[in-house]
């Protein structure tokens, strides 16, 4: 985060200089600017770190007692809560966009794929960081089973529950490139601590993409999408909180 705060302010700070005389140009400039200084960040990890590289794990001892359920923790939007009352027998994730094989694949079947167990740390934009173990199906092994089409650059995660807490409220979805997608560590998990995934922690099915922070891991998945660009999704920035300022990379 401090490497990635000093570029981009280092380089919006410049770039607003240059045209302190002109307020709406400035803005615009200070906007590229940040973008410049988050595709540079991006591409200097890409180039010092392995894309293979893990993120530490840890020892069941050091599961967190408290870990919270940030963002939404129960969503109120109908065709969750009537998957819900059923205990998701009927949940189905969908993996369509830019693949040669669309997937339609219920929760015993995602169990079915080999697992993968991870115990490791949660970064959260706000300050925080806990410990837990998750399990699930790594996101690789069921993009090759869809089979990507070479145009397909990004995944995006189509999200149940909307902040809001209203019916026709914007629903979360975020997204993260090939890279990220086919990280060893980068898991749909179905289960948190040896237990079934609980309701406010992402059930039935949660994202962990354990090099970023805490915004990227999309809970309450309804669908994955494999997309040439995210232009035409929400406000076109990659995320929920992207299109309110955040930034799309967000690597640890």
């Amino acid at each position: 985060m401090n490497r990635r705060r000093w570029l981009t302010g280092a380089i919006a700070t410049a770039a607003t200089a240059m045209l302190a005389a002109c307020d709406r140009a400035g803005t615009s400039l200070a906007e590229q600017a940040r973008r410049m200084g988050e595709g540079l960040t991006r591409r200097t990890q890409r180039l010092v770190i392995p894309r293979d590289a893990l993120a530490p794990t840890y020892d069941r001892a050091d599961i967190s007692p408290d870990f919270r359920p940030n963002g939404s923790v129960d969503p109120a939007a109908a065709d969750y809560k009537a998957l819900r009352a059923n205990d998701f027998a009927d949940y189905r994730l969908v993996i369509d966009g830019l693949v040669e094989r669309p997937l339609s694949l219920s929760l015993a079947e995602l169990r079915a794929r080999p697992a993968r167990t991870q115990i490791t740390k949660h970064d959260c934009v706000e300050g925080w960081t806990s410990i837990a173990e998750w399990t699930g199906v790594r996101l690789e092994t069921l993009l090759d089973e869809a089979g990507l089409k070479p145009g397909a650059r990004y995944i995006v995660f189509h999200c149940f529950d909307a902040l809001d807490q209203r019916e026709d409220g914007e629903r979360y979805y975020e997204s993260i490139d090939l890279v990220d997608a086919r990280h060893p560590q980068t898991i749909l998990a179905w289960a948190m601590n040896g237990e079934t995934l609980p309701v406010p922690y992402g059930a039935p099915l949660r994202l962990r993409v354990e090099r970023q922070l805490g915004y990227k891991h999309a809970k309450y998945i309804q669908r994955i999408e494999a997309v040439e660009s995210f232009a035409h999704i929400g406000g076109g920035k990659g995320g929920y909180w992207e299109d309110r300022g955040y930034e799309w990379y967000a690597g640890i």
